[in-house]
């Protein structure tokens, strides 16, 4: 039975912060808020909570398109390879924000991820997300609570998201009402940026 947890983006509390990271550190499942969509997540490092997560969205864990939750730009030499002056420039000035940005990964990346030539990387203007990451020393693996619903693609109530993945997970933080429009996802891999998706981010982040 997953536990909800009611956490303040503005001053998040470190005891219920450090209850979600011990989850996390354990190999745990969690479901957060991001500045888009809820977001379930774990411990990048751990491989067992992967599969989970995997097994969960229906999907091979190398064939796996999640994103990397991180709390600024430093941690993206830990995955991504050299990024050139105009791509660093549009991530600093997209980001913290809406946005899912595609980079070439490097040879450092986690061995489940080692077959993977690019990764998806986020750093969401939320408190709470940034500070689970901050604490826990690495980032969160994520992909969207996506609803069954063809009219609702997104649950944004936290209660109702807890109902729902009661039994999947080990903890939902109720940080609030979410947003029902995903990111913005741009491939920055090539020679020029490409619009994966439109969500939330403004695409003229990238001209």
């Amino acid at each position: 039975m997953a536990e909800l947890i009611r956490i303040y983006e503005e001053n998040p509390n470190p005891k219920e912060i450090k209850k979600v990271v011990d989850v996390l550190r354990k190999g745990g499942l969690i479901i957060y808020p991001t500045d888009t969509v809820y977001g379930l997540g774990c411990d990048i490092t751990n491989s067992k909570a992967l599969e989970r997560i995997a097994w969960i969205k229906g999907v091979k864990l190398e064939k796996a398109n999640f994103s990397f939750i991180c709390a600024d730009l430093s941690n993206l030499s830990d995955y991504a390879r050299q990024l050139d002056t105009p791509t660093f420039k549009i991530l600093k000035r997209a980001l913290p924000g809406p946005y899912t940005f595609i980079l070439p990964g490097n040879n450092n990346l986690p061995k489940d991820f080692r077959k993977k030539k690019t990764v998806g990387i986020r750093v969401p203007d939320n408190n709470i997300a940034r500070t689970l990451v901050t604490q826990l020393g690495n980032p969160i693996v994520s992909t969207s609570i996506r609803d069954e619903d063809e009219v609702i693609e997104y649950t944004t109530d936290p209660e109702l998201i807890h109902e729902k993945w009661d039994k999947l997970v080990d903890i939902v933080i109720d940080g609030g009402y979410g947003d029902n429009a995903p990111s913005t996802v741009i491939d920055l891999s090539g020679d020029v940026p490409e619009i994966v998706r439109e969500g939330k981010g403004d695409v003229s982040v990238i001209s």
